[in-house]
């Protein structure tokens, strides 16, 4: 069994090179809360409360069109979803730890820490798994906070020639490749992404939830070969 401190030195460095994509990622979320009018306590609060880069903008977004809050909650909860898949897949890995850590890890989940844990826990069985999955956790959640602080507090001076925006893509894109494995995969990336982009234009961010839900089913479907 690996220590702690290696395990957890592992996976900080294992996440290193994913930074590239987070900090700027950070910056827009911090620079968009202020830009539709919230107040620099608020988009912090929103930023540690929430804690997902997908779902913050969302809501940044939606709230700046003056959205009913019920509908901001659900659009949150459903792009969100994906982080109970998430959890049932490293549950088995993860049992034997107490609640409260595994309260605490459930927190600090994101995409990056997901793939890179269970790739990890997948091959090297004498890691330690809850210190490596800190280890790539951690630095994400310091991170991305120090980074919507600094977006709040400058994000606007930014000029409109940086295009931060598009790390943003850039950085669910690089998490999404590799996950394309098999055809089940393939058909949900392809049906729920095409169906997002042609409904980009709905209000109240209809077209992501369509799209994610839509993305969800065709891949079931080919998956449970439902339709032979």
């Amino acid at each position: 069994m690996s220590s702690r401190r290696a395990s957890f030195l592992d996976g900080a460095r294992t996440v290193a090179p994913v930074m590239v994509g987070i900090v700027p990622f950070g910056l827009v979320a911090g620079a968009a809360a202020v830009g539709v009018g919230l107040s620099g306590l608020h988009a912090v609060g929103l930023s540690v409360l929430v804690f997902a880069g997908a779902s913050q903008l969302a809501a940044i977004e939606l709230l700046g069109e003056n959205t009913p809050a019920v509908v901001v909650v659900v659009t949150v909860l459903v792009i969100n979803l994906r982080m109970t898949m998430y959890s049932a897949s490293l549950a088995p890995y993860l049992q034997e730890f107490s609640t409260r850590w595994r309260a605490a890890m459930a927190y600090i989940l994101t995409d990056q820490a997901y793939a890179l844990s269970v790739a990890e826990f997948r091959a090297d069985e004498s890691v330690d798994r809850k210190w490596y999955y800190l280890g790539t956790a951690v630095p994400l959640w310091v991170v991305w906070q120090i980074c919507t602080v600094v977006g709040v507090v400058v994000g606007a001076r930014v000029p409109d020639s940086l295009p931060l925006q598009f790390a943003v893509p850039l950085t669910f894109l690089a998490i999404l490749v590799p996950t394309i494995t098999d055809s089940p995969s393939a058909v949900a990336a392809g049906v729920g992404g095409s169906i997002a982009v042609i409904g980009a234009g709905l209000p109240l961010n209809l077209g992501l939830i369509t799209g994610a839900v839509t993305g969800v089913v065709a891949g079931l479907v080919v998956e449970t070969g439902w339709f032979r």
